[in-house]
């Protein structure tokens, strides 16, 4: 699956759009559903993807920087030049595999702050491509991992809110000086 859209992949000293970090009220808002798949759209996911790489990520969801819309881009591989980003319009989760694995997570909207989250192994997505097609793609491992935590914030939800170990929560978010009052715990 190959992404029309072309970046290139490098960090830039003033990516198009800016992140929005644990506590802003824009991460906690559902997402809207994009109704038509048009230029703007593209023009988004681009200046996404060039503040995704600027920040040395591996996923980026629209809310993250303020925009309230279905969007979602995703590069596994962002040193590998040869591996096109995927970039998943109105994504829904249509399976969940029964393996759960735990594994350390990460976000560019809560930076330096790593800690293990417990999610399915295998999920199966329904979306469009940025040309408005519908797709469908079964992700396994790290793919997975990174598209279930990116649509949780097309939903107003970070991984922090995941977190089981509460004390080893409090303890990453303080001293990177977030505070625990802006987790909305799920586990």
């Amino acid at each position: 699956m190959t992404s029309g859209i072309a970046v290139e992949k490098k960090k830039l000293e003033n990516p198009p759009l800016k992140l929005h970090y644990l506590g802003d009220r824009v991460l906690r808002q559902p997402a809207k559903r994009i109704a038509k798949v048009d230029d703007s759209v593209r023009q988004l996911a681009k200046e996404m993807l060039q503040t995704m790489y600027s920040s040395s990520g591996v996923g980026l969801a629209a809310p993250q920087v303020g925009i309230n819309k279905q969007l979602i881009v995703i590069d596994c591989e962002p040193d590998n030049s040869d591996n096109p980003p995927l970039i998943l319009i109105n994504p829904q989760i249509a399976n969940y595999g029964n393996d759960l694995c735990k594994f350390e997570e990460g976000c560019l909207s809560i930076p330096g702050v790593y800690i293990e989250v417990t999610r399915p192994e295998i999920i199966e997505v329904s979306f469009k491509d940025e040309q408005g097609r519908p797709r469908k793609l079964q992700a396994s491992g790290f793919l997975a991992r990174v598209i279930q935590h990116e649509m949780d914030h097309l939903n107003g939800v970070l991984f922090v809110d995941r977190v089981e170990n509460n004390l080893v929560l409090t303890e990453e978010l303080k001293k990177h000086g977030f505070s625990m009052q802006a987790v909305k715990s799920i586990s």
